[in-house]
This record gives C-alpha cells, structure tokens and sequence, in this order.
C-alpha cells in the first residue's frame, strides 16, 4: 500500500464516519434504578454503539446497563408547548401527592 493510497482509505474512514447515525447513551448506575442521559455518540449501528458507549462513559465500571436509542428515532415536544401540553394536569388535582402523608422510613421516592 502507498502512502497515497492509505491516506485515501482515512480519509474514506472520515466520510463514512461523519455519516454514521448519531446515538443518544443512557447508562442506569450501580446504585440506580433509572437509566440517565449520559450523552452522544456517532456509530454504525446499535451494537456498535454499546460497545463505544461503554468505553466512553463507563470507564470505571459505574454502569450496569446501557441503552442506546438512535437520535432520529426520538420525539420530543416543544419548550414552546408547555402550557397547551402540562395545563390540563392542573385541573386534576387527584394526581398530585399532596393528599398524603409520606412516612419519614419510606426515604426518596
């Protein structure tokens, strides 16, 4: 192989890679019982990107599971529907906690 060529082939390496979907890493912890967004990364497939999400945001063995969820697959709402999409949660004050008393041992919820 010549330089030219191999310079070539990093160079196709780059393109494709700037192409690969981009992922968004949720890692739940060891002491967790929810995973978090930790956040994002560029990979080829699902697969992939576990494993590059574990030697990037698990490098001192924090998590116990990842979960990987291509970017163009999430919806999300609007900062700018806020009041149309959380008033009506208003009117329903059944739903809110505040009708009950949490006993101290229970700890977080």
């Amino acid at each position: 192989m010549t330089l030219s060529n191999a310079s070539d082939m990093i160079a196709e390496d780059q393109i494709s890679s700037t192409e690969w979907p981009l992922w968004e890493i949720f890692i739940r912890g060891q002491q967790g019982i929810s995973h978090r967004h930790v956040g994002s990364l560029h990979a080829p497939d699902a697969k992939t990107a576990i494993q590059s999400a574990r030697d990037v945001y698990t490098r001192r063995s924090e998590g116990v599971s990842i979960w990987v969820v291509e970017s163009q697959q999430i919806t999300a709402s609007s900062p700018s529907d806020k009041g149309p999409l959380y008033e009506p949660s208003k009117s329903k004050i059944y739903r809110h906690p505040t009708f009950f008393d949490i006993p101290d041992k229970v700890g977080a919820m």
